[in-house]
């Protein structure tokens, strides 16, 4: 007992830390900083990390795959400009942490993940802390949300992909944006990556914004087949 008490106190000394550390790095929209310190970023790091869940760096999760940069996941979201009203897709939904951050901020999360055994541990975690905001499914997110019984959920108020497209967002994606929606998304080749807000001002006519330099795994079509990224730590 005494020692899961000196854990717990240790892991809210470096959330207090972490904290601190994004609003001196320019984070300054105060209901990201509230959503990112009450989701546990330790809860969604593979078991042998765990201790370095708090330090603001991208951490391995398996298939390939990061647990993206806590200043990444806060720049990200505070460009998204949520509301408790907005409907969100997220592209790629890794180990459940972003969305777990978006789903504090808007009424609905949709997230699409190409490997099924990160999304179906994702979903797990999303049980386990009791969030009922996220639907989440396998599929290939460069083609969008997909129709499911006659239902269409496009268009969304805001995109979020936490992938790297190659030199635009897919037209799928485009299309799904609401007008006067925003997409947040990784633009480039691997070296060269731009983090790139779309604000939509008509069906076919964007204000585009350069944001940060990023470095993302790259935005892949398709469902991953079992093996794909396993020579990746885990």
């Amino acid at each position: 007992m005494k020692m899961d008490i000196a854990i717990e106190g240790q892991n809210n000394n470096k959330r207090i830390r972490l904290i601190m550390h994004l609003r001196n790095m320019g984070i300054r929209e105060t209901k990201v900083m509230s959503a990112l310190e009450r989701v546990p970023r330790d809860f969604f790091v593979p078991e042998a990390m765990k201790d370095q869940a708090w330090d603001d760096i991208a951490l391995p999760i398996g298939h390939g795959q990061t647990i993206s940069q806590p200043f990444v996941v806060s720049i990200m979201t505070q460009a998204l400009e949520l509301s408790d009203r907005d409907k969100v897709l997220e592209i790629g939904t890794g180990c459940g942490y972003q969305a777990a951050v978006l789903c504090k901020l808007a009424r609905r999360v949709y997230t699409i993940e190409r490997h099924k055994s990160l999304l179906e541990a994702a979903e797990r975690r999303f049980e386990e802390l009791r969030i009922r905001n996220i639907t989440a499914l396998v599929g290939d997110g460069m083609l969008g949300w997909p129709t499911i019984g006659g239902i269409d959920q496009a268009p969304f108020d805001k995109i979020i992909v936490t992938a790297a497209a190659r030199e635009k967002p897919p037209k799928a994606l485009l299309d799904q944006l609401k007008i006067g929606g925003i997409m947040i998304i990784p633009v480039g080749e691997n070296g060269e990556q731009i983090l790139r807000c779309y604000k939509k001002e008509s069906d076919d006519t964007f204000a585009i914004k350069d944001i940060i330099p990023v470095r993302f795994v790259p935005l892949l079509p398709d469902i991953a087949s079992y093996n794909e990224g396993n020579d990746e730590a885990a």
